[in-house]
């Protein structure tokens, strides 16, 4: 039997993003033809390819630019052009607004099954202007009118999707807990340290962050990762631990009990997932993607501002929690709900070109 052709195109290819099409692609792989094109981002592994399966084959795009750029971007959609009738994908698989809008308008979604994943749609960044943040939300409605298929990885962003087209689905992200069973330890509170993970960025909250460390001069903190707000996390607990391979991030995580991700807004972060996994206790701002898999003193805390943070972790401190079971359920719900392989049963079934 042939195996489907399918083609990710993606200019987002870190962080995040890098891991959900690495899980995917790997669950796959056997069962499908996949080539990737891609772009070059700073948070990109030097050593990326050995993520994949030998069976993969990548393209780079070589004018993939994170902002908007007419001339970069007009040289990107040619490349992708070239790219689909050289291989002449059965479907093509978009990640993120950059890729998900130049490829809609390179694709004939006619001849070809086109879906879009956002990972986040770019009309809900908060440190853009309204003028900007509306612009995105009109060209992201202009895409629409391309044959695709929105796939929103959370139902919060599955809501959002909604708003621009009835053409959406929702398929939670999963994780790839057999990676990562290894990892998981039970509690220990008698010496707390905290942490996140991910690009240091205006979205991930890094003056939030450095102000919750400052109220707790004597617990540690550590970023995983790196990125160009790193100058705000001022705080002298403090620890930036720079761009990790998967593995050495996941050992960092570990070596935490806390794991909080105060961001301004997401899609549904592979690292909360991951935490949760690990039972780690999440402390998550009140955002989509985050409130869609948390649930206040059930399997973990949503918090609004600094002082919910400071409350939340001075009662963790002070043995106000089960904590047991908060963890236990975050576990349990990663298993049952969030699980790269029900994730990967759901694309498989989209993936279906029978179906087209």
């Amino acid at each position: 039997m042939k195996k489907k052709k399918i083609l990710h195109i993606v200019e987002s290819f870190g962080g995040g993003v890098f891991s959900f099409i690495v899980d995917l692609v790997n669950s796959i792989d056997k069962d499908c033809d996949i080539t990737i094109a891609y772009g070059i981002r700073e948070e990109t592994p030097e050593n990326f390819e050995e993520y994949f399966s030998n069976e993969v084959s990548f393209i780079k795009i070589e004018n993939f630019t994170r902002k908007i750029n007419l001339s970069e971007d007009y040289k990107a959609f040619k490349e992708i052009r070239k790219v689909i009738k050289e291989i002449k994908p059965d479907i093509v698989h978009l990640h993120s607004s950059k890729a998900g809008f130049i490829g809609r308008f390179a694709i004939n979604g006619r001849k070809t099954k086109v879906i879009y994943n956002p990972h986040g749609f770019s009309f809900l960044k908060l440190d853009d202007s309204k003028l900007k943040r509306f612009i995105y939300k009109f060209l992201e409605k202009v895409a629409t009118f391309r044959k695709s298929i929105i796939v929103g990885c959370s139902e919060g962003e599955y809501k959002e999707a909604l708003k621009l087209t009835k053409n959406s689905i929702c398929i939670n992200n999963g994780i790839g807990i057999e990676n990562i069973k290894s990892n998981v330890k039970k509690i220990n509170l008698k010496n707390i340290t905290i942490c996140t993970s991910g690009r240091i960025t205006y979205q991930k909250n890094p003056e939030l962050f450095n102000k919750i460390a400052e109220s707790f001069p004597n617990l540690k903190f550590v970023w995983i990762g790196d990125g160009d707000f790193k100058s705000k996390l001022t705080s002298e607990n403090i620890m930036i631990s720079g761009w990790k391979t998967r593995e050495e991030g996941l050992n960092i995580l570990n070596e935490n009990n806390i794991f909080i991700l105060p961001s301004l807004w997401e899609g549904l972060p592979i690292t909360l997932l991951e935490a949760m996994y690990m039972k780690k206790i999440c402390i998550v701002s009140n955002v989509v993607g985050n409130r869609d898999v948390i649930e206040n003193e059930i399997n973990g805390f949503i918090a609004n501002d600094l002082n919910d943070y400071i409350n939340i972790i001075n009662n963790i401190i002070d043995n106000k929690y089960d904590l047991e079971k908060i963890t236990n359920n975050a576990h349990i719900e990663i298993i049952e709900n969030y699980d790269i392989k029900k994730m990967c049963g759901e694309y498989m079934k989209l993936y279906d070109i029978s179906k087209m």
